[in-house]
């Protein structure tokens, strides 16, 4: 299986504009910039989509690992928070991404439900992103 998102920038860094799509169009020419990314613009950024993209992504490898257990949640729900921090050895650098969960899962004891969630963030496809090989093909137009 493979999804495809693309980006198109115009300009330099601080004053230039840039569109992000998907190719499922939920996302269509959405904009970002230096603005949304660095400070509080309209618009998205690259490390927003990173935890919208691992907090859906937790919470359904949690729902899972609740079913392969037992377990049925009624409601999970869990907000992602990227860090961005700049350092001077390597710029700026997603330095960790904070998971914060909360569920209702009938019948299930907090230790259980601890075990089950560690599992999850260890498994979670966006979890292991990082450690992901990344190739590149660069053109020059």
């Amino acid at each position: 299986m493979k999804r495809k998102a693309s980006a198109v920038w115009q300009g330099d860094l601080k004053s230039g504009r840039g569109q992000i799509s998907t190719e499922s169009t939920v996302l269509n020419h959405a904009q970002y910039s230096f603005g949304t990314r660095f400070e509080n613009g309209p618009g998205t950024n690259p490390e927003e989509l990173i935890g919208a993209a691992h907090s859906g992504c937790f919470s359904m490898a949690l729902s899972a690992e609740l079913q392969k257990a037992g377990f049925i949640a009624d409601t999970i729900s869990t907000t992602a928070e990227v860090t961005l921090e700049n350092h001077p050895q390597t710029s700026w650098t997603v330095t960790k991404i904070h998971l914060d969960t909360t569920a209702k899962v009938p019948a299930i004891t907090v230790a259980k439900f601890a075990e089950i969630a560690a599992g999850a963030k260890a498994g979670c496809p966006i979890s292991r992103l990082l450690k992901a090989e990344i190739t590149l093909d660069a053109k020059l137009l």
